[in-house]
């Protein structure tokens, strides 16, 4: 924790601080609260901020515009309310079941091969360098496969005897789970495996006693949008992503 701004916290991020060798804060901003966030990144001499808002609050959007933040992504999370809608059938062309002893290493090589130059705030930052975005989300997956880490459940999907996906879940609360990082390998796009590792997901989510379920991903990945509304999820709300860089 850098410092706590009435109810918003500014936090030192070391794991982005660590992989781009530059000191690293993330923090939800508002119009009311930004020229104090300004003000604590620079008193702790912060290289890069890693910003959030709310797409409705344009007044906070404006405010960035003007102190220099560069909009990196727009976040769109969609919902499933467990006791409202049905539960979906899982087809039967891949295998789903939960993360085993000897799955990391494989569960990696499709993180590090799905997300290969993917278009979110990382690499939409040119100053960022690329390999490093793209190690991101491997080392994101490495994390999850790790228990007490960052995620309460992994889920792996198989097609013909091989790992060919994963998803990551975490409990927000009783009420609600958070669907953080599916992936599936290129060479199995296409063949129903998102949508199987979806709709597992909402089974494990029932099973807890969880009222809804939630995911996000970047508003220009419609492919992915496609396959949860299908399944059922719907829009729920979004948020901007900015960059603002302390050194000009």
């Amino acid at each position: 924790m850098i410092k706590t701004i009435a109810s918003e916290a500014i936090t030192f991020s070391q794991l982005d601080s660590d992989r781009f060798g530059i000191r690293v804060a993330r923090a939800r901003i508002t119009s009311e609260n930004l020229a104090d966030v300004l003000e604590a990144c620079r008193d702790e001499n912060v290289s890069l901020l890693i910003a959030r808002c709310a797409t409705s609050d344009l007044r906070t959007v404006q405010a960035a515009e003007e102190h220099g933040f560069l909009l990196t992504d727009t976040l769109l999370y969609y919902r499933f309310d467990l006791h409202k809608l049905p539960m979906p059938a899982l087809k039967k062309e891949c295998h789903v079941r939960p993360l085993l002893a000897g799955d990391a290493e494989q569960v990696q090589r499709v993180a590090a091969q799905a997300f290969q130059g993917y278009m979110g705030h990382y690499h939409a930052d040119p100053r960022l360098d690329r390999r490093k975005c793209d190690e991101a989300y491997r080392s994101w997956a490495e994390r999850s496969c790790v228990p007490g880490s960052t995620a309460d459940k992994v889920l792996v999907a198989e097609y013909s005897g091989q790992v060919a996906g994963f998803g990551t879940l975490r409990k927000n609360s009783p009420a609600e789970v958070e669907g953080l990082l599916f992936g599936v390998a290129p060479e199995y796009q296409g063949r129903g495996i998102c949508g199987a590792l979806m709709i597992s997901s909402l089974q494990w989510s029932l099973s807890q006693g969880s009222e809804r379920m939630i995911i996000s991903t970047q508003v220009t990945n419609v492919s992915m949008q496609k396959v949860w509304c299908r399944v059922g999820f719907e829009p729920s709300h979004s948020f901007y992503t900015f960059h603002r860089w302390f050194d000009r």
